[in-house]
């Protein structure tokens, strides 16, 4: 690869600033952590591994990483196994490859979409067990967690989203989002510089999911706000809620 030219390099250090902040802010990572990669294959989860990779060379806190890539296999969902093993060696990361699968005929109440993603889940919690991991990171960046909160406001009438951690006392496990101050645009220059391998086949259910809606909503008022993705989170950060409606006052 070429040397980075300034304004890569300016990106790059912009990503890595905000990465740090959300490890700093939310204590993502504490010593003797074993963290889970969910490496799914696409740009997100490869931009996970690397800053993760690259923070784990870092004396203080000490930490191990694992990779785990999760195959749904009655999803037509490729990745290039052999690039996601040599990826996660490059930095000295384990690669586990796990496959699983489900039947969409048993729960018509829920979508294709939710049913995959629960499964995927689901699996990444067996296999952390099995390794004795206690933290699992994800791939998740700003927009999916501020079009999460728009989805769950819209159609679950709840205020809520994917914070930057989440303890599931039910597993015993915590979830990691370290790439929760990170935009969409800023993942998709990093996948430019990195040059990292598309899929090589996408999900064939992605462009029915409602998410593509909350993504268009946002990308609608971003007309109106430049920084609405950044004034929602701030609004999930400064919650008045003397200010809000409460049954039996």
């Amino acid at each position: 690869m070429e040397e980075l030219n300034k304004t890569d390099k300016k990106i790059l250090i912009g990503i890595q600033s905000k990465f740090k902040k959300a490890l700093y802010d939310y204590r993502l990572i504490e010593d003797g952590d074993h963290i889970l990669i969910g490496l799914s294959g696409g740009k997100d989860s490869l931009a996970l591994l690397e800053l993760l990779g690259e923070r784990m060379k870092i004396f203080v806190p000490r930490f191990k990483l694992t990779a785990v890539h999760v195959t749904v296999e009655n999803i037509a969902y490729e990745s290039n196994l052999n690039y996601l093993k040599t990826f996660s060696e490059k930095f000295n990361i384990p690669f586990v490859h796990y496959k699983t699968k489900f039947d969409g005929t048993t729960d018509t109440r829920k979508s294709i979409c939710f049913l995959c993603s629960w499964h995927r889940r689901k699996a990444l919690f067996a296999v952390a067990k099995e390794l004795g991991c206690n933290k699992i990171a994800l791939g998740h960046h700003l927009d999916d967690i501020t079009e999460t909160l728009l989805l769950n406001l819209f159609y679950q009438g709840s205020f809520g989203t994917m914070p930057p951690k989440l303890k599931m006392d039910k597993f015993d496990m915590t979830i990691i989002r370290p790439l929760s101050l990170i935009s969409e645009k800023e993942m998709k220059e990093i996948e430019r510089i990195r040059e990292y391998q598309k899929q090589e086949k996408n999900c064939p259910y992605e462009k029915d999911s409602s998410r593509r809606n909350a993504k268009n909503l946002i990308s609608e008022l971003e007309k109106w706000n430049p920084e609405v993705r950044n004034s929602i989170w701030a609004a999930m950060e400064n919650v008045k809620s003397d200010y809000l409606p409460r049954k039996g006052d």
